[in-house]
């Protein structure tokens, strides 16, 4: 199985008409995805490469039963993008759109959980979800998923997913999903969130789980792994070497102090019996020698 996007997954790209969003919008039809709509206000009734544009999103959904929506939006209308999105009706928004303000997300956040907890963001500043040969919503290249299980993936970098799931494809080794959650302040959805939904997945036998220096997340998926998983987790944690008070990359990746810091991570990690890299190849390489013992 897969989690949050399959092969019955039906997409809208808000901004197809745009540069990321025609770009990214065409690359995810041409892998596979349902790309059923487009949305650009002021230009509905026309079409890109065959698919429908159309002013709202309450229209596309309307028209082709869209399910599911890719934010390909500019940050200062990507809030709106969203909140249209869940108010149509969309159960899953992929936002990958960067730099939106920190507290425009936590409103979002908010807003989201109170008025539409039926729909699950993920994102902002994400790379997206992908289950290899079934869906792919983002910008994940599709050429280095490899179908057929049993990893899940979480990560919030997007880089760093990227060479996950190439290390692992280069093995011989699938995925059952790939969740890029974002490297922001404020995801819309989180580790523990996604290590929920693979725990439930009978086809997810393990999971790599991907963290950055900055908040506590990590910490509170190291509690939900010791409390809530019975499937083996292999995780790498990015900047080690980061000084204090500086923020690295990402806006989420900021140390203060004590907290936040790779180590506090990595040490909470191992204290719930994930198997923790040094460096992302070492990571790869740790999924692989997993997989092959649960054969």
């Amino acid at each position: 199985m897969s989690i949050f996007a399959d092969e019955n997954t039906l997409v809208v790209v808000q901004g197809l008409t745009g540069s990321q969003g025609s770009f990214h919008g065409l690359r995810n039809r041409a892998y596979g995805t349902k790309v059923v709509a487009g949305v650009t206000p002021g230009k509905g009734g026309g079409s890109l490469a065959g698919i429908p544009i159309f002013d709202t999103v309450a229209g596309a959904v309307a028209a082709t039963g869209a399910n599911a929506s890719f934010v390909a939006v500019p940050r200062l209308g990507a809030p709106s993008a969203v909140l249209e999105a869940a108010a149509a009706g969309i159960a899953l928004v992929v936002c990958i759109t960067e730099h939106i303000p920190a507290k425009d997300e936590a409103l979002l956040y908010n807003l989201l959980r109170r008025e539409y907890p039926g729909c699950r963001l993920i994102g902002p500043n994400s790379p997206g979800v992908i289950s290899p040969g079934k869906c792919n919503i983002g910008i994940t290249a599709g050429e280095i998923a490899l179908p057929g299980g049993p990893v899940g993936i979480v990560s919030r970098s997007g880089t760093l997913t990227y060479q996950a799931l190439h290390e692992l494809s280069q093995q011989g080794v699938g995925q059952t999903t790939c969740v890029g959650i974002g490297g922001d302040r404020v995801p819309g959805t989180s580790f523990t969130d996604v290590l929920a939904a693979f725990e439930d997945d009978p086809e997810t036998a393990a999971v790599m789980l991907i963290g950055e220096i900055g908040g506590s997340d990590e910490e509170l998926a190291a509690r939900f792994i010791a409390e809530s998983m019975t499937k083996p987790v292999v995780a790498y944690i990015a900047g080690v070497t980061a000084p204090p008070g500086r923020t690295m990359g990402h806006a989420g990746a900021i140390v203060s102090g004590h907290t936040g810091t790779a180590q506090a991570k990595i040490a909470a990690l191992e204290a719930c019996g994930a198997r923790v890299a040094r460096n992302p190849s070492e990571a790869g390489e740790l999924m692989v020698r997993v997989v092959r013992g649960l054969a």
